[in-house]
């Protein structure tokens, strides 16, 4: 029997890449013969991720995963296919975001969309990593639906940061940290906003911190440049690292005070997961999946005004304990934070995989 995954890209360190591998893994050392295929790949991943176009037919008692999170000929390839049919739900950013800014990446979300709706008919199970991306697949119709738990790599969190990234950015300022592509949905543009206001009306010695890829879109990008610039925000006081390597992001963690969120649109938002593993306490816009990743722990806001964000964000960097000795507030959250990242410790992705496959394919 097999059970093999397509994925449309297979990329090292990414979310889907990593846990397309360790499902595969998982699968192998069940005695599965196990395979994922795709139509893009990293360099040095040739003997990971197979081409696509050598995927073989399934057979009526094999089992085809598709890890769908953008359109792709794997849509077609997997309702083509024989035996039993699964996908794993990533989520596809709405078009509307991305509409003032790229028409292409808009259609391309739109398409996204409509192919999803199209394997309704011909899907066994709908599974999606988050409880957010599964009622989603629920309101589409899909009749069997499921959480499949992220793969997190806690491993690779224990390498030691990259000491320079952290230190340089260790001056008395309140470092307040934001990680994600920029993009659109991610509404960067809030938290200049909050940056504008903490500097004029609370305290100068503020920076922003953006870790991310800042080429995809570069028209939302340079809106973003300007508002930086039309609020007098100084290189030392706004910083867009771009994409820089894990042991330098871990390291931004490490030195900063806040993790703050005012994104709109999310499918899951690992940083989320990372603000905990590194003791940042989080405070994140109420929307999309958010909640559900947090699930109680940091501090959700449902208001974007900047006033108040920003006096928030200050409390918490400042609060280091009471008179009486009690915790302070910071510490209270990222006690909170601790007990939700041990709850992520402890899904079982493979066992719960297993106990799908058992139901499809008795």
């Amino acid at each position: 029997m097999r059970v093999d995954q397509l994925v449309p890209a297979f990329h090292r360190g990414d979310a889907i890449g990593d846990t397309a591998f360790h499902m595969r893994e998982f699968l192998r050392s069940k005695g599965f013969s196990s395979d994922i295929y795709c139509l893009d790949r990293d360099k040095g991943l040739e003997g990971e991720g197979l081409p696509f176009a050598e995927f073989p037919p399934a057979g009526k008692s094999d089992v085809t995963i598709l890890h769908f999170a953008l359109p792709s000929p794997l849509t077609t390839g997997l309702a083509r296919q024989a035996g039993r049919k699964v996908i794993v739900y990533h989520n596809i950013t709405p078009e509307r975001f991305f509409a003032p800014y790229d028409a292409g990446m808009a259609r391309i979300c739109r398409v996204g969309r409509e192919e999803l709706a199209s394997l309704v008919p011909s899907v066994d199970l709908a599974l999606a990593d988050s409880e957010y991306n599964r009622r989603e697949l629920a309101d589409l119709g899909f009749r069997r639906t499921d959480v499949l738990p992220l793969f997190i790599d806690f491993g690779k969190y224990e390498a030691p940061p990259y000491g320079f990234a952290g230190d340089l950015y260790r001056d008395g300022r309140v470092n307040i940290l934001f990680v994600g592509r920029i993009a659109p949905n991610k509404r960067i543009e809030d938290l200049i906003k909050v940056a504008f206001y903490y500097k004029k009306y609370i305290s100068p010695l503020v920076r922003l911190i953006v870790v991310g890829k800042t080429s995809s879109l570069p028209k939302y990008f340079e809106s973003l440049v300007r508002m930086a610039d039309e609020f007098y925000l100084k290189p030392e006081e706004i910083v867009f690292t771009g994409h820089i390597p894990d042991e330098e992001m871990f390291a931004l963690y490490g030195a900063s005070d806040v993790f703050l969120s005012m994104s709109e649109h999310e499918g899951f938002c690992l940083p989320l997961v990372e603000s905990m593993i590194f003791g940042v306490p989080i405070v994140a816009f109420d929307a999309a999946a958010v909640p559900f990743t947090l699930d109680g722990a940091g501090v959700l806001v449902r208001t974007k005004r900047p006033d108040r964000v920003a006096e928030l964000v200050a409390r918490i960097a400042g609060d280091a304990g009471d008179k009486t000795g009690g915790a302070g507030l910071r510490e209270r959250i990222v006690e909170g934070q601790k007990r939700r990242l041990e709850r992520f410790r402890a899904m079982d992705l493979g066992g719960f995989l297993l106990g799908k496959i058992k139901e499809l394919v008795p």
